[in-house]
């Protein structure tokens, strides 16, 4: 194998494919990255077993060949590389090593060999649709705050994708939940989705899924099955197993009878929020809100550093009610409220609270409240 490519796009793609790589492997082949070179591409792939990537990337090929090679440290060496570079690699000759130039800079790495490194077989596939960019980017990042870290509830672990109706609308639904905290995001669902089983795709798979979406304006093609999902654009593929689990019926948690609605400005509501709770060291940092006819108090208190209050108006004309929050979990509501106000609806000061995009139904967030 023998090829030259531009740094750049070296890099862009090797980053995309190594953060696959677990840093610790018992698996020796599984800290590498396959590399197959012909039709003037470089194909990588990285896998862990569970998300498997494939890019391509243009090369100029003077050899088609593959190889594997250790993934962080070929990330490494070409980070480190000067900008607008161009390396030449060659594998051959001296035999298992991989062979790096650029510039007066030469590296030689250790090989395994391409047969040896696994191939994730997706199986059969039955369900496939087609998704744009953008509204993927909406799923995932306005719900992904929200996927629970704690590994004893494994079945939330990620973002349940759904087909549901909303108002006899089909939609292509989103939900995460951490127990304290839960979103709900939905856009129009595609008509060959229809049918389609809910899956629950995985934290890593998100966050990798995030990086390689996040410049594209391509439509996403998206397949799967009950065990396995597919995302396929432009030169990148990402396949991965979904959680085998069963993700609780979310909707028991998003309560109906909440009478007490607020609208707010979202931004002024955040900033407020941030402010007040620099008095806390805490973590869990409570905020409590006050609210009263056409006003809103926020408060906060630490035991080291005193008392803090911010007033804001509001349109409110309910009861007067005193509710407090996480103020962690409720900044990061705030921020993927899209538009200029909130609505906030509210019960009482122990159940749980709805907040939402003052004009639009599609995103739903459910917030548990805390003692202050």
């Amino acid at each position: 194998m023998k090829l030259t490519i531009e740094r750049a796009a070296f890099l862009k793609s090797l980053g995309h494919v190594q953060s696959v790589v677990e840093r610790r492997n018992t698996i020796l082949i599984l800290s590498n990255v396959k590399m197959e070179a012909g039709d003037n591409r470089l194909r990588l792939n990285a896998t862990d077993l569970d998300l498997d990537v494939v890019e391509s990337v243009e090369a100029e090929v003077a050899t088609p060949g593959a190889t594997t090679a250790p993934a962080h440290t070929l990330y490494d060496i070409v980070r480190k590389l000067p900008e607008g570079s161009q390396i030449e690699i060659e594998q051959g000759g001296e035999e298992g090593r991989l062979t790096l130039v650029s510039g007066r800079s030469r590296f030689s790495l250790a090989c395994l060999p391409p047969e040896d490194y696994p191939v994730m077989s997706g199986g059969d596939l039955p369900h496939t649709f087609r998704l744009a960019a953008a509204d993927l980017r909406t799923l995932i990042d306005r719900t992904r705050f929200a996927i629970s870290t704690e590994e004893t509830r494994y079945y939330l672990n990620g973002i349940y994708l759904h087909a549901a109706q909303r108002e006899g609308v089909d939609v292509l639904r989103a939900v995460a939940t951490d127990g304290h905290r839960l979103a709900s995001v939905e856009v129009p669902l595609p008509d060959a989705a229809k049918g389609m089983p809910g899956i629950i795709v995985p934290r890593k798979t998100v966050t990798e899924l995030c990086k390689l979406i996040e410049e594209t304006t391509a439509e996403i093609a998206v397949s799967l099955s009950e065990t396995v999902v597919r995302f396929a654009f432009d030169d990148a593929v990402l396949t991965s197993k979904v959680i085998d689990g069963t993700f609780p019926d979310y909707q028991r948690v998003i309560p109906t009878g909440n009478d007490k609605e607020m609208e707010v400005d979202r931004r002024q509501l955040a900033e407020a929020v941030d402010r007040v709770c620099a008095i806390s060291s805490e973590k869990s940092r409570a905020v409590k809100l006050s609210l009263s006819n056409g006003n809103l108090v926020l408060s906060a208190s630490s035991p080291e550093n005193g008392t803090a209050t911010e007033e804001l108006e509001v349109t409110y004309s309910g009861e007067n009610i005193e509710i407090g929050f996480n103020s962690r979990y409720l900044l990061d509501i705030t921020q993927q409220i899209e538009g200029d106000n909130a609505r906030v609806a509210m019960a009482d000061a122990a159940s749980p609270t709805i907040l939402r995009e003052a004009g639009d139904g599609g995103a739903l967030y459910v917030l548990m409240p805390m003692r202050v």
